[in-house]
């Protein structure tokens, strides 16, 4: 073992560990890929074909065995030939002819039909490929939603569940170098054994939402690696590799910027961790100055890359610390879909980058919560490079099926999914583990295993869930309480809001509503919020309804003031930045398939309450 550049030797404590028990519980089949959206290869993005399936024939024929011929979509024919070399073939579909669209993108707005379907989508991507010799192949998948059943050239690779988070599939010797057909069955419908569960408020948004691509490395390569400040001073890294060579490799680890070269040696597992001294001259990422770094892993001819902030995140009492600091949390709810009249799901890095903007530049915001789920490699790694903390989330919310082992095993893949991809994003503070769960055995049982799980595959970050309160009117004010009994097990309590919008209250009943809270440890409100068609006034002299903008901003108002009576407030995301499509919400001219309450409207209107949010955060840029 050697170190080169400017640190010394005497800096660098290593062990090799292997990976205790308890995360290996959790961790999802196949490759981890970690950074895989820097790995480059072949973007699969781009024309697709497509074929609705709402009685799921491609699945199954009328009795319930396998389907038939002439209705398996992914069978490796060319339809069109097979009709003109047999009169008797009967085909009821072709894949090559269907029609198109461009993904990656929600099918919601393929065509006006699409609007509302719900059910199974088959998708179709052709492809050439140049294999390197010695190479290895893999399909890498950055979401589909919900659950997807994939064949390459006829051979069924698998099947993942879950909209929100990646998956790959290693295809080496399945390719050939013309006319690759590959093969999605995408079915967005959910069940009560299913995470989330079909109640919702939002779009489904069924679809391949993130992008595929073909990724190619050597025979033995980096599969995963994390790097992070700790808060005794040290940057900590842990490496797994796979393939033959593994064991006992020679690994390279740099990072560019600090003269940090370390030349490190895997144990018979293919797994290295260890640690070294910050640097002298490491300049910590923080909101303002987000710096990140250069960071490369070489084994043979492998290099893993990344860009990685390094900072501390911690607790003090009710207060959140960044690098040390207390920090309050100046946020916004955000569901991941871009601006437009007609959202697809489609969050490129510029949509990313377009709503975050706006959050760090107009609203004067340095926080984000990523609701519900996990969003997208463009979003966090924007969130990175504009300086925003995040909160990220998996999708347990409202009606799980608690008792349910094999509901418990989903969630945890999804949470073990998520931190896996995203432990090397500086701008992740916060992992949720759920929104809204009411209390009951069972679920305090699920719920405290995901925590666990959470601190087992990354202890350096909080830990949070929002809560649900309970109302007392009893005395002479209106209290809420927190008496949810997950809240030990948290980093950060968090509970969301509404009362002025939800409830007997008007807004200037708010600021008199007192909390009851458990001291000592931070309070977030996670959501609060009201809604508002944009540019629906009320007009001087008559009192706001409901959905004009000045109910929504006297609902801010009356709401910031209270939340300027609870000592332990660490910080808010209010709900929610920008309109969003629910179709649960339809009242004639004013939601029209939207929820209202974002503070702009679709194509980036701001609302009166804009302003009240954003001035109140000005004031508090200091804190």
């Amino acid at each position: 073992m050697r170190m080169l550049g400017m640190i010394a030797a005497a800096m660098l404590h290593l062990a090799l560990l292997h990976g205790g028990a308890a995360q290996a519980q959790v961790l999802p089949d196949g490759p981890v890929l970690a950074a895989a959206d820097m790995r480059g290869g072949q973007d699969l993005s781009g024309e697709w074909t497509y074929s609705i399936d709402p009685y799921r024939d491609g699945m199954a024929g009328f009795h319930g065995g396998a389907a038939g011929t002439g209705h398996r979509r992914y069978d490796d024919v060319d339809v069109e030939a097979a009709r003109r070399a047999d009169p008797l073939a009967l085909y009821e579909y072709d894949m090559d002819r269907a029609p198109r669209a461009t993904l990656p993108s929600s099918w919601l707005t393929h065509a006006p039909e699409m609007r509302h379907y719900q059910g199974l989508v088959w998708y179709q991507r052709r492809f050439d490929v140049a294999p390197g010799e010695g190479e290895r192949q893999f399909l890498r998948f950055g979401a589909v939603n919900y659950a997807a059943e994939v064949w390459l050239n006829g051979q069924f690779l698998g099947r993942h569940e879950g909209g929100f988070t990646p998956f790959a599939f290693e295809v080496t010797g399945l390719l050939r170098a013309e006319g690759n057909r590959l093969v999605l069955g995408v079915d967005s419908i959910r069940d009560d054994a299913d995470v989330p569960p079909p109640v919702t408020d939002w779009e489904t948004y069924g679809g391949i939402t993130r992008p595929v691509s073909l990724i190619e490395v050597p025979q033995t390569y980096v599969d995963d690696a994390w790097l992070r400040l700790t808060n005794d001073g040290t940057i900590a890294f842990d490496i797994a590799l796979d393939g033959p060579q593994s064991a006992g490799a020679t690994v390279d680890l740099a990072i560019r910027g600090l003269g940090v070269e370390l030349r490190l040696r895997a144990d018979d597992a293919g797994r290295l961790a260890g640690e070294i001294a910050a640097p002298a001259n490491l300049q910590l990422w923080q909101p303002g100055k987000p710096q990140l770094y250069d960071v490369s892993v070489r084994i043979g001819d492998d290099i893993w890359r990344d860009r990685v902030g390094f900072r501390t995140i911690a607790t003090r009492g009710s207060q959140v610390l960044l690098n040390g600091q207390p920090v309050f949390l100046r946020g916004i709810s955000l569901h991941e879909e871009e601006l437009g009249d007609s959202p697809a799901r489609n969050m490129t890095p510029q949509a990313a980058r377009a709503l975050l903007a706006i959050v760090k530049d107009d609203l004067n915001g340095n926080f984000v919560r990523l609701a519900h789920y996990p969003h997208g490699d463009a979003m966090v790694r924007a969130a990175d490079e504009l300086g925003l903390l995040v909160w990220s989330e998996i999708p347990v919310y409202w009606r799980i099926a608690w008792e349910d082992t094999d509901v418990l095993a989903h969630a945890r893949t999804m949470l073990a999914e998520n931190i896996l991809r995203d432990r090397n994003r500086a701008s992740i503070v916060i992992w949720s583990v759920g929104n809204e769960t009411p209390v009951s055995e069972a679920r305090n049982a699920f719920m405290a295993q995901l925590v666990a799980d959470t601190r087992s595959l990354d202890p350096q970050r909080l830990v949070s869930a929002a809560l649900l309160t309970e109302r007392d009117d009893s005395g002479e004010r209106p209290m809420m309480r927190l008496v949810d009994p997950l809240a030990e097990h948290l980093d950060v309590l968090a509970v969301n809001t509404y009362n002025g919008w939800y409830g007997p209250d008007r807004p200037a009943d708010v600021p008199r509503i007192g909390w009851d809270v458990p001291l000592g440890r931070p309070l977030v409100f996670s959501e609060l919020g009201a809604g508002a068609q944009p540019g629906l006034f009320a007009g001087e002299g008559v009192e706001p309804i409901k959905f004009t903008e000045e109910y929504q901003a006297a609902y801010y108002r009356n709401t910031l003031e209270m939340a300027e009576g609870i000592p332990t407030l660490a910080g808010l995301s209010p709900w929610i930045l920008k309109d969003f499509r629910s179709p649960r919400r339809q009242l004639p001219d004013v939601q029209d398939g939207w929820n209202r309450k974002g503070l702009i409207g679709p194509l980036g209107e701001r609302k009166l309450a804009f302003a009240v949010l954003a001035d109140w955060y000005a004031e508090r840029r200091g804190d």
